[in-house]
């Protein structure tokens, strides 16, 4: 790295607090350093202490800060501009998105899944109680913890869906 360039990355950290973290991307538990000043995250970068990855990451590790913030021409972070905020719905042959409000969009999903729900429900297969609808699936994230994605599972278990992966099989 250019002297410069190695100067300038030094300068970004050198008075950030240091918080250890756990990445959020998939179950392998990949150490993450994020650097934190006056409440913004202002760098990532893999831990050389975590035994997973020993200061790796991969490509969706690496991209943490890159999720929030970017840095504008004078080297400042700012919020993603690319970056969701609010819940967008697109009606069913629409090609464009609106803005709704959270209430509405749980509501809507919620609604939804009940009505799927209902109309496919299996309660007995050959004589044995089975419980379940055919005519959902459950696809995982690989941006959620894993506790999160055990309730995840244990909620569309919960309501019978059988067809369940996630996007992060390792």
């Amino acid at each position: 790295m250019p002297q410069q360039a190695e100067a300038a990355e030094n300068v970004r950290v050198q008075y950030a607090k240091e918080v250890s973290t756990i990445c959020t991307f998939c179950g392998v538990g990949c150490g993450i350093i994020c650097h934190v000043q006056n409440g913004v995250v202002t760098n990532t970068e893999g831990d050389p202490d975590n035994p997973i990855n020993e200061g790796a990451l991969c490509s969706k590790g690496s991209s943490h800060y890159n999720i929030s913030y970017v840095y504008d021409t004078k080297g400042k972070p700012v919020p993603n501009p690319n970056r969701l905020t609010k819940p967008l719905y697109r009606a069913p042959g629409s090609n464009k998105w609106e803005e709704k409000d959270w209430g509405w969009m749980l509501s809507e999903i919620a609604k939804r899944i009940k009505k799927t729900r209902d109309a496919t429900f299996v309660a007995t297969s050959g004589g044995v109680t089975v419980n379940r609808t055919p005519g959902i699936s459950w696809l995982g994230s690989a941006f959620c913890t894993n506790e999160e994605n055990y309730l995840f599972q244990k909620l569309a278990r919960s309501i019978g869906i059988i067809d369940l992966d996630h996007c992060a099989r390792l």
